[in-house]
């Protein structure tokens, strides 16, 4: 099949090496005259054609199918292909025949993912899971193609909450689970309000399972057509954080629609465990070590929240994500003896040094400018009973700390 890719985002880039690897001939184009392509760098070949700079409408309309970036949706570009009906979702549509389950909201969603897996696996249920580029899996294209082949009982979707429209209209949710809603991706919604009113949207006219713990979502059970609250009873498992224990209320209202056994679904989430880069806990000399990505305020501020750190070490933002500049907020608050400052994602510890100044903060600050040097701090400092975090920005950085601290803590 010939399929027209438009857009080389991180979804589009995604959607490429899918097609090429279930063997379809591939046309991309992005205007952007170099797209950052974050270490995806096409070469053209028998399978593969790119344009940069430019869209050619001869080989787009020429193709037997089309992906079109989430980012492009809503666009006059996508009202175009709408009435043409060529979107890969139009042309292969096996996957709207499989019960599908979508995740969303602003933090928790892959783990809640992978916890609804391990749950209905157990259960005997064959689960394809996929979803969101940017939270570490293929992207969507691959789900629509891999559902195209293969016989599953069960589709598990992330949604990422910049591509709701995209998803409502690329596949049929029987179910939905939000986990929370918070401040994120400000750069596309602008505002709270914004998001809200985009996830209202994407709730309407589906069976929505929602986190009645928070204040947004509390007040949005009328938007569904069904709605099911979860977080009244927390469960009592042996998870870091009463946001885990939320997304495991999630995961268990999920399972509990599709009939499996409330002790079945107990028993598979007590040896379940958390996923490489998330928030872990390790032990290094009597030292409590809490590590994961933390990439808005709300989701640091849920880590912050729960005991007293000695150090914090925080991976810093994008040059240009102010509002991700909030979570040093949480940290003055948080008021440790001690903040080290890493690049999570930009060399942006001048401006985080600053900000944290600003809002107060008094204690001593330490920039530190290599995975080496954060790793030295955390030893250095373990041994007197300490608890630190370590967290922000920078997935890939902090999952590197995370194995390096696993290691020294079975060494120990």
């Amino acid at each position: 099949m010939k399929v027209a890719v438009i857009g080389l985002g991180m979804e589009g880039r995604s959607a490429v090496e899918s097609l090429l690897s279930y063997g379809n001939q591939v046309y991309a184009s992005d205007l952007k005259k170099t797209p950052e392509m974050d270490g995806a760098n096409f070469t053209p070949n028998e399978s593969l054609d790119i344009d940069v700079g430019c869209h050619d409408w001869d080989k787009i309309n020429s193709s037997d199918a089309v992906v079109l970036s989430p980012s492009l949706w809503n666009t006059e570009i996508c009202s175009h292909l709408k009435n043409h009906k060529k979107f890969l979702s139009n042309i292969l549509t096996r996957h709207k025949s499989v019960c599908t389950i979508g995740v969303t909201g602003t933090n928790g969603k892959t783990t809640t993912c992978f916890m609804i897996k391990e749950i209905l696996e157990k259960a005997g249920f064959k689960v394809l899971l996929g979803g969101n580029a940017g939270g570490g899996f293929e992207g969507y294209t691959k789900i629509i193609l891999e559902a195209s082949e293969n016989d599953y009982d069960i589709i598990i979707l992330e949604v990422c909450d910049m591509t709701l429209d995209f998803c409502s209209y690329a596949f049929d949710f029987d179910l939905v689970a939000v986990t929370n809603l918070g401040l994120d991706h400000m750069d596309v919604h602008q505002s709270l309000e914004n998001y809200q009113k985009s996830l209202q949207k994407f709730l309407k006219c589906k069976t929505a399972v929602l986190n009645g713990n928070d204040k947004i979502l509390s007040t949005m059970g009328n938007y569904p057509r069904e709605t099911i609250f979860f977080g009244e009873e927390i469960p009592d498992l042996k998870f870091f954080g009463k946001f885990n224990l939320e997304n495991a209320a999630a995961a268990i209202e999920v399972a509990k629609i599709l009939k499996v056994p409330e002790k079945q679904i107990i028993s598979t989430l007590e040896t379940f465990d958390t996923l490489e880069g998330r928030i872990k806990v390790l032990d290094i000399k009597g030292s409590r070590i809490i590590i994961g990505k933390t990439d808005n305020v709300h989701a640091a501020a849920a880590v912050l929240q729960e005991e007293k750190f000695d150090l914090i070490i925080i991976g810093t933002p994008r040059r240009g994500e102010e509002w991700r500049y909030q979570i040093l907020k949480e940290v003055s608050q948080a008021n440790p003896r001690l903040v080290g400052l890493f690049p999570g994602l930009d060399n942006t510890t001048q401006r985080a040094k600053e900000v944290l100044r600003n809002e107060g903060y008094k204690g001593k600050i330490k920039i530190l400018n290599q995975i080496d040097e954060v790793v030295e701090l955390i030893t250095n400092s373990c041994g007197m009973n300490s608890t630190i975090f370590v967290g922000g920005n920078g997935q890939d950085k902090i999952m590197e700390i995370q194995m390096i601290l696993k290691q020294i803590a079975c060494d120990n």
